[in-house]
């Protein structure tokens, strides 16, 4: 049987609310377009800003929230600055859209983990992320 997806309650701009279903994490990189945007596409080498939501797959908390903060981040995209996860998902995306994406260890931050931020070496994350504009 095929893992599932967690279920995202709320809609572009609002805080997500994940709702994890039974069994494992999904394998392997996935992203879901929850909503179509209509507004530019993001590019690799684009300064994106985006409002985002982070989880370990199961956990109740955000360990990361863009949202909880009301401070969106701006970083370039797909060189680099941020994990491999998003540099792959990300672009190829339109401005408006919320995305879904499902990030294993290795396209996350590895074998070690943050550990300060509650993320062990084994978790899947899965991250909301609302794409602001792109440039």
């Amino acid at each position: 049987m095929a893992t599932q997806m967690p279920e995202v309650q709320g809609g572009f701009g609002d805080l997500p609310e994940l709702v994890f279903p039974e069994g494992e994490a999904p394998k392997g990189l996935k992203v879901v377009e929850l909503v179509e945007g209509n507004g530019p596409m993001v590019r690799r080498g684009d300064t994106v800003t985006v409002n985002y939501h982070g989880q370990v797959w199961g956990k109740d908390e955000a360990f990361d929230s863009s949202f909880e903060r009301h401070q969106p981040a701006s970083f370039g995209i797909g060189v680099g600055q941020v994990i491999k996860g998003w540099d792959q998902t990300v672009p190829g995306h339109n401005v408006g859209s919320r995305l879904l994406v499902s990030i294993p260890p290795e396209y996350g931050y590895g074998s070690r983990g943050v550990p300060q931020a509650g993320i062990g070496g084994g978790d899947t994350l899965e991250f909301v992320i609302d794409i602001i504009s792109t440039r």
